[in-house]
């Protein structure tokens, strides 16, 4: 693959949930749970998607693997060097066995995402057996590479998930993603069941594997610090849709959305000394079923005009490779980490 071309491309992206009522399940409206977002993955790089709960950031990446079906929208992939492009929005089940192995996935929960009735050795070594990778003498040296390529022992693999610590199973379920050899992995929270202590070990164990291997990640959080330490370029979104995109360090330095000022401001400072600037969002996120007019955020807004109501602002770069979809980008000054008095 060229390095010009991105691995992963994301375009004007959608999933609504139809609502139904009545005995013969009418459709009465729809959950807007992703409503047009966009953006593009280098090989080997690693974007972080950021928002409130709800926000649409894990149906993006279900989507990306394919448990979900688009509404709308193209997901171009790029499988390995000299294979074509292809859509997994519109891939059927078939064609899909054969670019899983290039997309795995590490899921929130590191205790419901592992079978308790089978040990690591039997975790492991599963994709291997069912893709027909590898078998016998074979099998076993992958699966020993494995369990010492997450920092865990030997003698762990017939050992079964229950005994093991929280962050000892999210190793496990890290090494089982990376059994196939993949050039993508889309890791949904993979830290936020875990101790503080904890979730440091894990982000520089997936820093360490990247560098070793070349991997991409697309890293889903809500934590905006673990988001730049572990991400190059970021994504904000707010009720299903990309409201600021850039690189991490413009970003915390300047950003260009009020949401994204917002949620600068509510990070907890390393320096208690230093003056803090919080600021506290008035009302709920907007409702994905009934999503008010103009920019989603505008009810919210401390900046809000007439015009914020009446139309919605595109995505559009406001500064070379800063995205924002703010009417007001380009004339507001927001603060900042150093203004805000956060440290990240």
């Amino acid at each position: 693959m060229s390095q010009s071309e991105p691995l992963l491309q994301v375009v004007d992206l959608k999933k609504h949930f139809p609502i139904h009522r009545g005995v013969f399940r009418k459709v009465v409206g729809a959950v807007r749970a992703v409503d047009g977002v966009s953006f593009s993955m280098d090989p080997g790089d690693t974007l972080g998607i950021v928002g409130e709960s709800g926000c649409g950031k894990t149906t993006v990446a279900r989507m990306i693997m394919a448990a979900y079906r688009p509404t709308s929208g193209e997901i171009w992939f790029h499988p390995s060097n000299g294979e074509p492009r292809v859509d997994l929005a519109q891939i059927g089940h078939a064609a899909m066995r054969s670019i899983r192995p290039h997309i795995q996935m590490v899921f929130q929960d590191p205790f419901a995402s592992l079978n308790p009735r089978m040990t690591v050795r039997q975790i492991l070594a599963e994709p291997l057996v069912v893709n027909k990778v590898c078998r016998g003498r074979e099998l076993e040296d992958r699966v020993r590479e494995l369990v010492e390529l997450v920092g865990l022992k030997i003698q762990h693999l017939n050992r079964y998930p229950h005994a093991f610590s929280g962050g000892q199973r999210q190793r496990i379920s890290i090494a089982r993603a990376l059994a196939l050899y993949p050039r993508l992995i889309v890791a949904d929270e993979p830290t936020s069941a875990l101790d503080v202590s904890v979730q440091a070990q894990i982000v520089n164990l997936c820093l360490e594997i990247q560098d070793r291997l070349g991997l991409a990640y697309l890293f889903i959080s809500h934590d905006l610090g673990l988001v730049r330490h572990f991400s190059r370029k970021i994504v904000i979104m707010y009720v299903g849709k990309v409201v600021e995109q850039a690189l991490a360090q413009p970003l915390f330095a300047r950003p260009l959305h009020p949401y994204t000022e917002a949620l600068l401001s509510n990070v907890p400072s390393t320096r208690p000394s230093r003056s803090t600037h919080k600021i506290i969002l008035r009302g709920d996120p907007a409702d994905p079923i009934n999503p008010p007019s103009g920019c989603p955020f505008h009810p919210r807004c401390l900046y809000a005009q007439t015009v914020c109501a009446e139309v919605v602002p595109p995505l559009e770069e406001v500064e070379p490779g800063h995205l924002a979809a703010c009417h007001f980008a380009d004339t507001l000054h927001l603060m900042g980490c150093d203004a805000l008095g956060c440290v990240i």
